[in-house]
């Protein structure tokens, strides 16, 4: 991919003008994307299998449902223009964050033995917010604005989300970290996908 001049507020489709000292902070931004994509999956098979049945059991499936405001990326999300799609991809990951961190919470208070899961669940807590934290650093140097909601307001945001599952039962807890793990593994791998574009050797 050559690389230009240019500003992502410029930029209405999804090819974007790279500036040269852009270069490093996408390839490794998108390579960070690639990783969480995997260890994401990961924490999600390891969360079904600390929740015991049904949650192992082939064929269970919620119904995927948004967790406190957020959804998983919308079949209209690859048709967006790219600032808009890296503007969403930061603002869930920011989300997922702090909603990591509120599931982790309340699987230690059901099973604080899974030490496994929740080493996982803190880890992932920890790159989603770092990820995210990249993606914005992208965008700055790219020229895009900042993002105006504070890391504050997600957080309160999961907390209000992990208290309502907890009041509601042991399996409506269980449930909304489902969400999660599966929110996380398609944003995580969302986000792979729309910076690939932009990465050197990327698809064009």
């Amino acid at each position: 991919m050559s690389l230009r001049e240019g500003s992502l507020d410029n930029q209405a489709g999804s090819s974007v003008s790279l500036l040269p000292h852009s270069e490093t902070k996408i390839r490794q931004t998108h390579s960070l994307a690639r990783l969480l994509t995997k260890y994401a999956e990961q924490l999600l098979q390891e969360y079904v299998q600390q929740q015991g049945e049904p949650f192992g059991r082939q064929g269970f499936s919620p119904p995927r449902l948004p967790v406190a405001g957020l959804s998983a990326p919308g079949a209209g999300h690859a048709g967006l223009p790219l600032p808009e799609r890296l503007r969403l991809d930061a603002a869930a990951l920011a989300a997922l964050a702090a909603l990591l961190d509120a599931v982790r919470r309340l699987q230690a208070e059901r099973d604080p033995r899974a030490r496994r899961l929740l080493r996982g669940l803190e880890d992932a807590a920890r790159q989603a917010r770092a990820l995210g934290a990249a993606v914005d650093a992208v965008r700055a140097a790219l020229g895009a604005a900042a993002r105006p909601e504070p890391p504050a307001a997600a957080a309160a945001t999961a907390a209000a989300a992990a208290a309502a599952a907890a009041a509601a039962g042991a399996f409506p807890a269980k449930v909304l970290g489902l969400r999660v793990c599966r929110l996380y593994r398609d944003w995580a791998a969302r986000t792979e996908r729309d910076l690939a574009p932009m990465a050197p050797g990327g698809p064009a």
